[in-house]
């Protein structure tokens, strides 16, 4: 009977390692998969000198500041009328105070900016988007126009400035105008208004990240219906500026900065020594601030006035700039002094 020897054998292959590579090849395709889906979804910023030329035109004008600052700004409006600074809020641009510079331009000399890390002015070279940067801006812009008082407004972020810089500056502020503006704590037993889906994003580490590379043209949608009440003036140029503007060269980044920025909430504190004349105007159906901020607001700065209006949202300028531009006329009318008031119109 033959004999077998063993060495006539060849061994089986072990079982492990083919398992294993099992095991490495699964997450490898899944991570292929995720990195081919960011690269189809990712949006690149926009150019800068294409922006520029859509929403600055020939003649957009810049401010340069110390810090490498170049602040993009308007400077419209009667040119002998009270001057009147607009700030607005984040990831605006000054376009959302264009319906009050028709309604008020016949009065008022009406200066908006595009805030550090918005609009056109885009990241600075400092990445200052705190609230000294902020001020700083206006600095900049008002120093460029020889502008050492003025009548001082903002919205949402904007609003928060213009607190600060009345806080900060109170002998260059003829009047305050706060429309939906933050900086407010929330009152007892009160939760936070909902919010839009693009700064909920912003609360996580992961969502910041993404905010950097991923904007699609549905999310920047979806955030402005979520801020304004009044959805007939949201059309596809307003989501097309806030969805190119957001992808202006600097602005993401910024956008991501200040989410993480400390907004300094003990200076609410220190509201109650402004004392120059201040309308609060705020829309009712705000989800992004809580309207009783209004309240709070009216109570901690001495001689101020509350405007609320029915039916709007974060966005009153935009949303009903008639009323608006009526509130903030009739106020600055009564309200300033006599050498700030608007003089009389040639007819």
């Amino acid at each position: 009977m033959p004999t077998i020897d063993e060495d006539d054998f060849e061994p089986l292959p072990p079982r492990r390692p083919l398992i294993r590579r099992k095991r490495v090849l699964i997450p490898l395709a899944l991570l292929l998969a995720i990195v081919a889906i960011f690269f189809a979804l990712r949006t690149p910023d926009t150019d800068r000198d294409a922006m520029i030329a859509k929403y600055g035109g020939p003649n957009a004008a810049f401010a340069a500041g110390p810090a490498g600052q170049h602040i993009h700004y308007r400077d419209r409006g009667r040119r002998d009328g009270p001057v009147i600074v607009l700030l607005h809020g984040a990831n605006a641009s000054l376009q959302t105070w264009e319906p009050l510079e028709k309604r008020l331009g016949a009065t008022y000399r009406i200066v908006t900016l595009d805030l550090p890390g918005h609009g056109l002015t885009g990241g600075t070279p400092d990445s200052d988007y705190s609230a000294d940067g902020m001020i700083d801006a206006v600095d900049v812009v008002a120093a460029k126009l020889g502008l050492d008082h003025f009548i001082l407004g903002g919205n949402s972020m904007g609003g928060w400035v213009a607190w600060r810089y009345a806080l900060d500056r109170p002998d260059r502020i003829d009047a305050l105008l706060l429309l939906d503006a933050a900086g407010m704590p929330l009152r007892p037993g009160e939760k936070a208004a909902p919010s839009n889906v693009g700064f909920r994003i912003l609360q996580y580490p992961l969502g910041r990240w993404l905010a950097t590379q991923i904007t699609p043209r549905s999310l920047v949608e979806e955030s402005l219906r979520g801020s304004v009440a009044r959805q007939s003036i949201v059309d596809d140029a307003m989501i097309d500026r806030y969805w190119e503007l957001l992808r202006f060269p600097g602005n993401r980044e910024a956008t991501v900065l200040r989410a993480r920025m400390d907004r300094e909430p003990m200076m609410a504190s220190r509201i109650d020594e402004i004392k120059a004349p201040t309308l609060i105007l705020f829309g009712k159906q705000d989800r992004i601030i809580n309207p009783t901020a209004a309240q709070t607001f009216h109570e901690r700065i001495a001689g101020s006035e509350v405007v609320l209006l029915g039916g709007i949202g974060h966005l009153p300028m935009e949303e009903a700039p008639d009323a608006t531009a009526a509130a903030i006329a009739d106020f600055l009318t009564r309200r300033l002094a006599p050498a700030a008031a608007p003089a009389p119109e040639n007819r």
